[in-house]
This record gives C-alpha cells, sequence and structure tokens, in this order.
C-alpha cells in the first residue's frame, strides 16, 4: 500500500469527509422526549433503517430520510411528522468537514485527482463539496448513478464513468457496510479505513487503516 499509486483516489463523502449528523438531528427533535438509552437505541434503529432504505430501488434522498425517520419514530413510539424528516435533509448540504480533512486532501491533491461517489442528490452534493477545501477531478452522485451505496450499480457507475478498472483506484471510506465491503467483491484490491469509530474493523476485507484524511499521503507515498 504504502508504494501503490493509484490513477484515481475515490472517496465516500458523508461521514468520511464530511461530519455527518445524523444523530445530532435526530437529538435536536427528539432528545427531550426519551432517556438517553432510548436515544441512543432511537439514533442506532435511524441508522439502520436509512442502509435499509438504500439497499432498494433508487429513490430521491429526501425519500431516503423521510422513510426511515418515520419507520424509527414508530419503532420507538415517538409521533412522526413530515416537517421533521425535511428539517434533516435540509441540514445535510450545511454539514462540513472532520478537522483532519481539509489539509490532508489538499496535499494529496497536488499529485493525485480526487472524487467522489457520495449517496447524495446532485443538489446537495456541491455545498458539502466546496467545504472541503481541495479539488476534486470528478463527483459522482446516487442520482446520477441511480442506485446508492452498497449496491454494485454505483461503484460500476463510478469506473464507467473514469474508464479504468477496480485495480487503478484506491478506495477510501469510514464504512464497511456502504463502501468497503462492496469494494472489496469488485475486486478493488486498495482500501482505505477511515476509522471514525462508525463501525468495528473488519480485517477480512484488506485495507489500511488511517485515524484521519491527515495520515492518507502517507499512504500513498507523499
Amino acid at each position: 500500500m504504502t508504494t501503490f499509486r493509484p490513477k484515481y483516489i475515490t472517496f465516500d463523502c458523508h461521514g468520511t469527509l464530511i461530519n455527518f449528523q445524523m444523530a445530532e438531528a435526530a437529538r435536536d427533535l427528539y432528545g427531550d422526549r426519551m432517556s438517553e438509552q432510548k436515544m441512543l437505541q432511537f439514533i442506532a434503529d435511524f441508522s439502520a433503517y436509512r442502509l435499509d432504505e438504500v439497499i432498494a430501488d433508487w429513490k430521491p434522498y429526501a425519500e431516503v430520510v423521510h422513510n426511515a425517520l418515520a419507520r424509527t419514530c414508530k419503532r420507538n413510539g415517538i409521533d412522526f411528522k413530515d416537517e421533521d424528516a425535511q428539517m434533516v435533509y435540509e441540514r445535510v448540504p450545511t454539514w462540513g468537514p472532520h478537522p483532519d480533512v481539509p489539509a490532508g486532501l489538499a496535499k494529496v491533491a497536488k499529485e493525485i485527482p480526487l472524487v467522489i461517489l457520495s449517496n447524495a442528490m446532485n443538489s446537495q452534493i456541491m455545498s458539502n463539496v466546496e467545504k472541503l477545501g481541495a479539488p476534486f477531478h470528478a463527483v459522482y452522485t446516487a442520482e446520477q448513478a441511480q442506485a446508492y451505496k452498497p449496491h454494485f450499480r454505483a461503484f460500476e457507475y463510478l469506473l464507467d464513468m473514469l474508464g479504468c478498472g477496480p485495480e487503478d483506484i484506491l478506495h477510501c471510506s469510514s464504512s464497511f457496510r456502504y463502501d468497503l465491503m462492496s469494494a472489496h467483491d469488485l475486486g478493488i484490491k486498495n482500501k482505505v479505513w477511515v476509522n471514525r469509530g462508525h463501525e468495528p474493523a473488519n480485517p477480512y476485507y484488506g485495507y489500511t487503516e488511517i485515524a484521519g484524511i491527515s495520515e492518507l499521503p502517507g499512504v500513498v507515498g507523499l
């Protein structure tokens, strides 16, 4: 890994580069209605239902958020309002990067083209990307691919658009379930797991672990 110089470094965006604050949004909406223990369960359920929604057929991300939040509220005995889901959805473009991201990206971008593959809408993602502080060769969305990660179609769209094969890229993500498992199955051997504490380590999938994007330049020998 330390000597591999890919044609492109591809990234998950929300959670890996952008500080994905769905849990904070849920707390703002419902934190005063339940105990801390129940709130933690609500947050876990909300995360699980979002994944369940994106593994179905593609639909706009506003529907993903709406359906996942409605199902989470039902499971936890909380009254759901459409405007709650709209508030969460509208927050997404306002979120900025993790502190370690801009400097690390900027250093790598001088030598290797950077690409994003995001489970986002076209109208959302550029507001987030502009906050990352580095130039990107391309930004691809689930809306363009008509498929959310972890669907293989999302990654296949990325490779088709770049005109390269799995062996040509280094894929970087904080999530196994959304990114690194699918990348592994599609033959993307060069992977980086950014350990943001979202998921436990899973060495079976073959990756280099880093604590933040500030460590990424060292992975590619910069």
